[in-house]
């Protein structure tokens, strides 16, 4: 939970590198809330509501952790548009967020593994 909240507390950081752990970390944690979300709303209309309300809530987070997850790739952030191809840019998205970070400082910061508090 601690790294879902760092990422909320750091929403508009596009700069800077995000490790792998925190990129996924964020993920799973949006995934069980989506799925608990898409399981309330079969119950009652309200949840749709809400779903949507936390879906536009955490538009901005998503894209920043996106792009900090890229550059600690060594990419920059504008790789997140291959999403929008069908299919491949899905999947070349997921192999550059599933790649490790790059050794040492690149240009957009020092390695958060270098770090032994993060």
């Amino acid at each position: 939970m601690q790294w879902y909240l760092n990422v909320l507390k750091n929403y508009v950081g596009f700069q800077g590198r995000a490790r792998r752990k925190e990129y996924w970390m964020f993920s799973l944690i949006n995934f069980i809330i989506f799925f608990i979300f898409s399981i309330l709303g079969e119950i009652a209309d309200i949840f749709n509501i809400l779903f949507g309300l936390y879906t536009l809530a955490i538009l901005l987070p998503s894209l920043a952790v996106g792009f900090r997850r890229l550059h600690d790739t060594g990419k920059s952030g504008w790789w997140l548009l291959l999403g929008f191809i069908p299919l491949i840019g899905s999947i070349v998205l997921l192999v550059f967020c599933c790649q490790d970070s790059q050794e040492g400082d690149n240009k957009y910061g020092p390695n958060p593994k270098a770090d032994e508090n993060y």
